[in-house]
């Protein structure tokens, strides 16, 4: 008899994944070991585990990955400003490199030669996954059930029923749900209608914004060299902070995110999102830079933070662009040491008030009342030098127009 055939999978406890590990093991008579990592999704991972092990996994491995996470994935794209489409704060995407990082190296440990993942063949996460797995070791075969079984989400629930496998969905609520820390993502059922208003069950984190209090809440964010550290002044942990925020912000109805999305596979997709902390954070980060990074910096940045989110998106994070990027935030998120004060109020998230020793606001120069130290006598030569050109081309054209009229 040959060796025993090993897969590592990347399980969710959903049902796609839940399904996966007996079709695995069907398909290629192969011992299943079950990988789980803790991204702050809320769910109980000791559940998730007991899970896996009683549909047939051989072993399930559970990792706490949230400091991981969240200073190694999140913080850079934080520093680039990194939101796809300008909606979307990238919360899934932003995990799928470090689900591959743990799959490789319970594959290399276990002596595995498959990895697997419960993602289909239209959406992105397949795509991020399996170019991050071949990016870290190109040997190791990728298995995609829910592509290759290719059933719809009925034959799906209809498959885990008369197999005795339990899963979170029903037929009356279809909803694909992904989250971590960072956000939270709402798929399928009735939200792939674009014209149909989102359901208020769709939404875990953030109230209605019709019952969120009716005074504001104003909230100080305390970043130093780019990292948020302070909330209300007082030092969080990073996952703390984050949490924190989640609430703050879902507390008051901000954060949630309506989007018809351009796939990285070539469709238009509806995805509802909740992201408050993420949203918050981004925002603040921004403005602070606002005030601390001179102009031409804060004009071209942009250019980078869309190329950034991009990568992200189409699952190219182990790449040397990116990494080089990140070289390029990092050197500036040094620099972004300040307090940023945010008003929360009924769905809407507002900065209020930014402040920071490395301030390039200087009110002496800025103001219009008494105090003002602007030369304003030295704008007349500004306005000759910087208008050369136009005044040099003006001249040229009013030549030729008048020579061509003679």
């Amino acid at each position: 008899m040959g060796a025993t055939k090993k897969v590592v999978l990347a399980y969710s406890g959903g049902l796609d994944t839940s399904v996966a590990i007996r079709w695995l093991q069907e398909e290629f008579q192969a011992e299943v070991y079950a990988v789980t990592l803790d991204l702050g999704q809320g769910k109980d991972v000791a559940e998730i585990q007991k899970k896996a092990l009683s549909i047939g996994a051989k072993e399930a491995l559970v990792f706490d990955v949230k400091e991981e996470f969240l200073n190694e994935y999140v913080l850079p794209a934080l520093w680039a400003g990194a939101i796809y489409e300008k909606r979307y704060p990238l919360s899934t995407a932003l995990s799928r490199p470090l689900i591959a990082k743990y799959l490789v190296k319970v594959a290399e440990e276990k002596g595995a030669t498959m990895v697997a993942h419960g993602c289909t063949g239209k959406g992105n996460d397949q795509v991020r996954i399996e170019v991050a797995v071949a990016s870290l070791n190109p040997d190791l075969k990728v298995i995609a059930p829910a592509r290759v079984w290719g059933w719809t989400r009925e034959e799906e629930i209809e498959y885990a029923s008369a197999h005795g496998i339990p899963v979170p969905v029903t037929l009356e609520r279809p909803y694909s749900i992904d989250q971590n820390i960072w956000g939270r993502s709402i798929e399928c059922g009735v939200l792939e209608d674009p014209w149909v208003e989102p359901p208020e069950d769709v939404f875990a984190w953030t109230r209605n914004p019709l019952e969120a209090p009716d005074e504001p809440a104003y909230v100080e964010i305390g970043f130093e060299e780019g990292v948020p550290r302070l909330l209300k002044g007082q030092y969080y942990s990073l996952v703390n902070l984050v949490e924190e925020l989640n609430r703050l912000g879902g507390e008051h109805g901000f954060g949630r995110i309506d989007h018809v999305e351009n796939r990285l596979v070539g469709i238009k997709s509806r995805e509802v999102y909740e992201c408050p902390a993420a949203l918050i954070l981004l925002e603040a980060y921004r403005d602070l830079e606002q005030l601390i990074l001179p102009r031409e910096v804060t004009h071209f940045k942009p250019y980078l933070e869309e190329r950034y989110a991009q990568l992200v998106y189409e699952g190219l994070w182990y790449s040397p662009l990116r990494e080089a990027l990140d070289a390029f935030m990092r050197s500036l998120a040094r620099r972004i040491t300040g307090t940023v004060r945010i008003k929360l109020y009924k769905g809407s998230m507002r900065v209020v008030g930014r402040k920071s020793e490395y301030s390039l606001y200087d009110f002496a120069l800025a103001t219009y009342d008494k105090g003002d130290l602007f030369d304003h006598k030295a704008s007349e030569g500004f306005i000759t030098i910087w208008g050369l050109p136009s005044r040099t081309q003006a001249v040229v054209l009013r030549r030729c127009r008048k020579k061509q009229g003679e």
